[in-house]
């Protein structure tokens, strides 16, 4: 949660219109925050060579240290947006190069400052893109303290880096959930499959709130992956979104249970959506968690 404390000017940006985001925010004893609809940034991280850390231009208030790549979020857009698009801008982040796990939000109140963490699916390498940085580095986690860091970011970055292990992913068995409400699916299983994958993107997409999760405060973005088996199975064709569709060779069982499996391998905190008891024993014994159906389904809009 990077503050950009008072200088006598905005950051440096290329000449163009400037946005009205651009501008800062005063606060009740006098601070100055940049930002008017509030500022971003992003905690990308690479799981062999650390995060993503800008060394700030030396005209810059507290320049010489590091932080993340971030800035002013534009009207009515999103903090992850607004710190995807600022990541663009300042070091070159590609688009779909990395994939949102958590926000975590500073808010002040008349200002707020949202840091988003997300995991480098498609490893790149950052490029200097605008006035702001000397240097972009990526920084192994346990070196980030030995580095002249941004008060802000110095600030925030201890509690910040006790959620970098936090990779929360959800295996939802299908048929099972389709099967808890008896709407006629049993007629037209590949269309039932089909509006239950919309109803799931339509949760996780924006975000889903830590308590809903048994997690903290933050909103995160758990991955999700749904098993289809059987005739559901055509539904896979036309799945999109935020959710990893999964059609089952075989077993459906057996698809979620290695599915599990390899979550829980992989240092993913797992849980498997199933009311199936024979499943949920083999989903505890690989070390995950479950919940029944009505869990997702109350939670599904």
């Amino acid at each position: 949660m990077t503050i950009e404390p008072p200088r006598d000017s905005g950051p440096r940006r290329p000449s163009g219109p400037r946005d009205p985001g651009d501008a800062w925010v005063v606060a009740p004893t006098g601070e100055r925050y940049w930002g008017r609809f509030g500022a971003a940034g992003l905690l990308a991280l690479d799981a062999r060579r650390g995060v993503l850390l800008q060394h700030r231009v030396s005209w810059s208030h507290f320049g010489g240290t590091w932080g993340l790549p971030g800035g002013a979020r534009h009207e009515d857009e999103s903090a992850v947006a607004g710190a995807m698009r600022e990541a663009t801008e300042e070091a070159g982040v590609p688009e779909g190069a990395v994939r949102a796990r958590l926000v975590s939000l500073l808010d002040l109140g008349f200002w707020s400052y949202t840091t988003v963490v997300a995991d480098v699916v498609q490893p790149f390498e950052p490029v200097i893109s605008d006035p702001e940085s000397v240097e972009l580095s990526w920084v192994p986690v346990d070196a980030v303290d030995d580095y002249p860091l941004h008060p802000g970011f110095a600030e925030a970055w201890g509690q910040l880096r006790t959620l970098l292990p936090v990779r929360p992913t959800i295996v939802v068995d299908a048929a099972n959930v389709v099967g808890a409400v008896p709407d006629g699916w049993w007629r037209d299983r590949a269309g039932a499959a089909g509006r239950l994958l919309e109803r799931i993107d339509r949760w996780v997409a924006p975000g889903v709130a830590g308590d809903q999760l048994s997690l903290d405060a933050h909103t995160w973005f758990p991955r999700v992956v749904v098993v289809l088996e059987g005739r559901a199975r055509d539904a896979a064709a036309a799945a999109s979104g935020a959710v990893e569709v999964v059609a089952a060779p075989a077993s459906g069982d057996d698809e979620i249970a290695a599915q599990a499996a390899g979550a829980v391998a992989a240092g993913e905190q797992v849980t498997v959506v199933t009311s199936d008891r024979g499943l949920a024993e083999r989903v505890v014994a690989a070390g995950g968690v479950v919940h029944g159906a009505g869990w997702l389904l109350d939670r599904l809009p």
